[in-house]
């Protein structure tokens, strides 16, 4: 499968949070930029996700559901601390945004993802978007991991 995906910087002050949004913890097996190996624990449900090389804003991606008891066992064996945020999910006309808060040693980071059909789709910026940081690799979960953004 495909990923096409673009991340931007938000305005927290100016994004409303759900209140459905959930805490969220992910841990890298592997950070290798040609295969990065994540697990995540969101609520009651867990994943195993495998994500290729990135070719401008488009990878492969595999995820798999995994009971929530062995993605915490993996979470132990990351080779970074877990990232941990709250995610807040938006529909803006039409697209889910996936709003991420981020706690511990990258709190204060606010980042938008929003995946896409094709690269050169087209979309509604909302107000509170900010700069796109696609390309900016310091923004990826799996740095997040290695350096935090309190550590810039």
């Amino acid at each position: 499968m495909k990923e096409i995906e673009r991340k931007f910087l938000i305005d927290p002050q100016r994004f409303v949070k759900t209140a459905n949004a959930t805490v969220m913890s992910q841990g890298y097996l592997s950070v290798d930029p040609e295969r990065v190996v994540r697990v995540r624990v969101e609520g009651e449900q867990a994943w195993l996700t495998i994500k290729g090389k990135i070719s401008g804003v488009t990878r492969d991606e595999f995820e798999y559901p995994v009971p929530v008891a062995d993605a915490r066992q993996l979470l132990l064996l990351a080779v970074f601390p877990p990232v941990e945020k709250i995610r807040h999910r938006v529909k803006v006309e039409g697209f889910l945004w996936e709003v991420d808060e981020f706690l511990g040693a990258n709190q204060g980071l606010w980042l938008a993802e929003i995946e896409l059909e094709d690269e050169n789709q087209l979309f509604v910026r909302p107000e509170w978007l900010g700069s796109e940081v696609t390309h900016d690799r310091r923004y990826y979960n799996s740095q997040l991991a290695q350096f935090p953004f309190s550590q810039w």
